[in-house]
């Protein structure tokens, strides 16, 4: 048995990087990124040693893959395909409905059935798991020879500091694989971003211009001083209580407006977590929603992770977007693990 085996990776709907960065860490080789978003280009290049290309999925041919792939022995192809519409993609879902941007799962399925890879992984929401379009995926990885697996894989038991869960399918064709289970110990709001400097809403740290908070209003600044720690608006003064949140159908939901816990996980980071009126999305001490490379460092980011050029200015829409859509660090790397660890055991 060997322990180094090469294994080149095809990265498609990469965003800025997060599978791609997490499979590195594993030790698996990614040579080209593949997004229609042309914001994903600086952090995939700046951050990863790849070719980004800024190109439709579904318009990709198999030849580009597999010239990508550089006559590796083994290769993987990665597809976490957008699970909302967002960036470029979003006209396109709008026209068609709720969740046809799975339908992306589609190009995807077919690059698959015409490269064969040696592996195949795609990461997504749990609900998809119940889509006929992910049973349809899965019977023909399966009908043309791959070993599959598929488990819904809880964030806060591979370490990461938020409650997050993603769908994780993995395929090969060398033998049977499965998705070992994790117990890691939790990793907490405190654990994970405590260690940045102090900055006020509507401002920036000098060190680091991700390290940035949005403005807030002078109602919600009031209404952030009232929030405590996993509390809800209902600990304010009845004054600064939102009309909607008084009638019974906003009631139900008490997490808006929320501050997060020093010691629990995050919630889940979405496309909106740099705003506090958003989601429980307050820090948990200071009079502010959480920063942009607080966001990313509870996606598992590393701290200087750089998501803009030097001196670019910074767009909290376009930057909240990528950072909420990526794929935690640390979740590609617990997949690059297990596929490594799988190659290993057939290698030899």
């Amino acid at each position: 048995m060997t322990n180094t085996v090469e294994i080149a990776a095809v990265d498609l709907f990469c965003g800025v990087g997060g599978l791609t960065h997490g499979l590195g860490r594993a030790g698996i080789k990614v040579n080209l990124g593949v997004d229609l978003d042309p914001a994903c280009r600086f952090p995939m290049e700046a951050n990863n040693d790849v070719v980004f290309l800024e190109k439709d999925v579904a318009t990709l041919t198999s030849e580009e893959i597999t010239a990508a792939f550089k006559g590796a022995p083994f290769t993987l192809l990665a597809g976490c395909a957008p699970c909302q519409p967002f960036s470029s993609y979003s006209q396109s879902a709008r026209k068609k409905g709720p969740h046809q941007d799975w339908e992306l799962l589609n190009a995807f399925s077919k690059l698959v059935l015409s490269v064969r890879p040696t592996m195949v992984t795609m990461e997504n929401v749990p609900p998809l798991l119940k889509q006929p379009i992910f049973k349809e995926f899965v019977t023909s990885l399966i009908d043309q020879g791959y070993f599959v697996d598929f488990a819904i894989i809880d964030g806060r038991k591979i370490g990461l500091p938020q409650r997050r869960q993603r769908l994780v399918l993995v395929a090969s064709q060398l033998g049977p694989i499965s998705i070992p289970e994790a117990d890691k110990p939790v990793v907490t709001v405190r654990d994970a971003i405590a260690e940045l400097p102090k900055i006020e809403a509507g401002s920036s740290a000098p060190e680091d211009p991700l390290h940035a908070s949005a403005s807030l209003s002078e109602k919600n600044l009031k209404r952030i001083k009232h929030s405590k720690p996993g509390g809800t608006w209902r600990d304010w003064p009845e004054e600064l209580v939102a009309t909607c949140h008084s009638r019974s159908s906003g009631s139900t939901f008490p997490s808006v407006y929320g501050r997060m816990e020093w010691d629990k996980p995050s919630p889940t980071m979405t496309t909106q977590c740099y705003g506090f009126g958003n989601g429980r999305f307050g820090h948990p001490e200071q009079h502010r929603a959480i920063s942009l490379r607080e966001a990313s460092m509870l996606q598992s980011f590393p701290r200087d992770y750089a998501f803009t050029e030097d001196n670019a200015k910074i767009n909290f829409s376009t930057l909240g977007r990528l950072i909420g859509n990526a794929v935690p660090v640390l979740l590609g790397e617990y997949i690059g693990k297990t596929l490594r660890d799988h190659v290993v055991q057939y290698a030899d």
